[in-house]
């Protein structure tokens, strides 16, 4: 109890920080990608400025009275993300009008994310291959990349080590979610995210591994402590129900960590036992019963859908059972009212995951 009364203690300094947190992290994972997409497109376009109006301070290259104008402010879509960038004009000064770049308006309508090569993408990170990953970046977001320059690769390369494998020390880390992601029926990736005291969601780092796999789930932990995340001060980590992630989660921060159960993968999992016709009420009564603001309405209102369960499945009682307690974890701090919209469920990865496949 004194670790969960000092944990619930630093999980309150967070309220105001906090409070209502917007996790709409559309592509969480890909928004690390992005700035690197978006320096692809930047080479692309200053590219296809040289073949219109010729390298710069040039005379002799380019079409005949194409010439660079300056530059000026838009946006492109990256996937289904509209960016903002600097865009290169070209102007054709005998017929005094602005030469169109092609490959611009090619990305001025959003486009959807390549599965196999966003796959490509993570298991480069996952594996610290991070020229493969690199290599695959552009058409993974869209956009067609017949060549990938040796400068982007070399770039993106270095700036993606940079990214996954930076040091967490100087970051105050409150809470820790994990979940998987499954590619086909032989390939899951286990997304870490981690969210600070001021209330910034950082992608911590993707690995290929189911997450019942106890042993590279806690290898996987243990890369972040060597890169300076801690739990010295306590944590909230946020799991779905997997019993490998689980063990992993304990054996490697021993105690300092209280753990939330998400909400969405329990009701589903309890759901999942009843017909199709069936599933909306029951759904409906647990989302009811979780939204309750205080732990005793919560508690009583589970118990209550708990009973109706009894008369018509076993298996979906054994369901609630499991883990029951920890899916009431932030009612029990006293913090669901101001965190449960953002950390009663692993969704900030959800929804990364639903744009990666």
């Amino acid at each position: 109890m004194k670790t969960v009364g000092r944990i619930g203690t630093r999980v309150k300094e967070t309220r105001q920080m906090l409070f209502e947190m917007s996790i709409d992290a559309k592509v969480e994972a890909i928004q690390s990608l992005i700035p690197l997409g978006l320096m692809y497109v930047e080479e692309e376009l200053q590219r296809e400025v040289a073949s219109l109006a010729g390298t710069r301070h040039s005379r002799a290259e380019g079409r005949p009275g194409h010439v660079r104008w300056g530059r000026q402010p838009g946006s492109v879509y990256l996937g289904d993300q509209k960016v903002p960038t600097t865009v290169p004009r070209v102007r054709d000064r005998r017929a005094n009008t602005e030469i169109p770049l092609d490959l611009y308006r090619q990305l001025q309508t959003p486009r959807g994310l390549d599965e196999g090569l966003l796959l490509r993408v993570l298991r480069g990170i996952s594996c610290r291959s991070y020229r493969t990953a690199a290599e695959a970046i552009p058409e993974a977001m869209g956009i067609s990349a017949a060549t990938v320059s040796r400068r982007f690769v070399e770039a993106s390369s270095r700036k993606l080590k940079q990214l996954l494998e930076r040091d967490l020390s100087g970051e105050d880390f409150v809470a820790l979610l994990l979940d998987g992601k499954a590619f086909g029926r032989n390939t899951e990736m286990l997304t870490g995210v981690g969210i600070t005291i001021d209330g910034r969601k950082i992608v911590l780092g993707f690995v290929e591994t189911a997450t019942e796999n106890e042993m590279a789930c806690a290898e996987f932990l243990r890369g972040l402590i060597e890169r300076g995340f801690s739990a010295e001060r306590g944590l909230l980590a946020v799991l779905d129900g997997a019993k490998g992630l689980r063990k992993a989660v304990d054996r490697v921060f021993a105690g300092r960590v209280v753990v939330q159960r998400c909400q969405w993968h329990k009701r589903e999992n309890v759901v999942s036992y009843f017909p199709e016709s069936r599933r909306k009420t029951v759904r409906q009564s647990l989302q009811r019963a979780y939204e309750r603001p205080t732990l005793a309405d919560a508690k009583a209102a589970l118990l209550r859908v708990r009973k109706e369960l009894v008369l018509l499945n076993e298996s979906a009682v054994r369901s609630l059972d499991e883990g029951f307690e920890e899916t009431l974890t932030l009612h029990r701090l006293g913090l669901f009212k101001e965190l449960g919209r953002s950390l009663k469920t692993t969704n900030i990865i959800e929804t990364i995951h639903s744009h990666i496949g």
